[in-house]
């Protein structure tokens, strides 16, 4: 009889199905390969496919992570929707919890249908400008509202900012887009309270994302940078992705800084469950 494993689909930062973003969770994958997880995650054709596992490091599990085209250190989505999964199976108890990553041991506090997010040591560089950015978005210099910058908490994106127009004509170029490196672009309208993005992984084989937990961590560092959040103490801010994608999401985000400089950044969202089955191990 051929070998199967069980695997969740679960929508993420949404509180209702058929929106957010779509995650396969495999269970008990432990044993396979590199070669035969990433078969796995390009069969189930998602921005993401996570496979949590027993942890070696004193974490509470590891958590490996596959777009259609490559493993990823670290990404929000799958982490908060892995997250959710092993709580709701009773393999992790709620409330905080540590996770084994690519990008170190990360907190994250874990309620039934809601998880928030600490990401990994902040990093940034200077700003840069936009209009390489926007030219491989398919915009012009007049559709952005100023510098741009390359910031993650674990996994790096390059945020560029644009009017609220410029996002809806959006027309990337992925080849550009993959070209400039890091996990992927974010563009952005800051509207004062609402980040309202869209995110391209390109180089990671994913021509746009619904919803990026690692993206909207990073933002919150550029927002502090920019000035457009407080300097001190913890800032509140929200995202809101997908909308163009038919799969509205929604980001909620704190970033605490000191002296203009972000010291940390979490996000939270809904998980919604979706289906459950089984799938074949592919071979080895």
């Amino acid at each position: 009889m051929t070998s199967l494993l069980s695997y969740e689909v679960v929508d993420v930062f949404t509180d209702r199905p058929f929106a957010g973003n779509p995650l396969a969770v495999v269970l008990d994958a432990d044993a396979l390969s590199t070669e035969q997880l990433q078969a796995i995650a390009r069969e189930f054709n998602l921005s993401e496919t996570a496979f949590p596992m027993a942890a070696s490091d004193g974490a509470d599990y590891r958590l490996r992570i596959f777009t259609p085209q490559q493993e990823l250190p670290f990404a929000g989505h799958p982490s908060l929707g892995a997250a959710e999964v092993l709580q709701r199976l009773g393999r992790i108890q709620a409330g905080r919890v540590t996770m084994s990553c690519g990008a170190g041991l990360l907190p994250l506090d874990v309620q039934p249908g809601w998880v928030t997010l600490t990401g990994g040591a902040p990093s940034w560089s200077d700003e840069i400008p936009a209009e390489g950015l926007l030219a491989a978005l398919g915009l012009s210099a007049v559709d952005g509202t100023g510098p741009a910058r390359r910031v993650g908490c674990g996994i790096d994106f390059h945020v560029v900012p644009v009017t609220r127009s410029a996002l809806a004509r959006i027309r990337p170029d992925l080849g550009a887009v993959a070209a400039y490196g890091g996990a992927g672009v974010s563009a952005f309208c800051w509207d004062g309270s609402v980040a309202w993005t869209r995110v391209f992984a390109a180089g990671a084989g994913v021509p746009e994302d619904p919803a990026t937990g690692s993206a909207a961590l990073g933002l919150g560092l550029h927002l502090v940078l920019s000035g457009a959040l407080g300097a001190d103490g913890q800032q509140h801010y929200q995202v809101v992705q997908g909308v163009e994608m038919g799969r509205a999401s929604f980001l909620r985000c704190t970033v605490d800084a000191e002296a203009g400089r972000p010291l940390r950044a979490q996000v939270s969202g809904s998980i919604a469950p979706v289906a459950r089955g089984e799938i074949r191990i592919p071979a080895g």
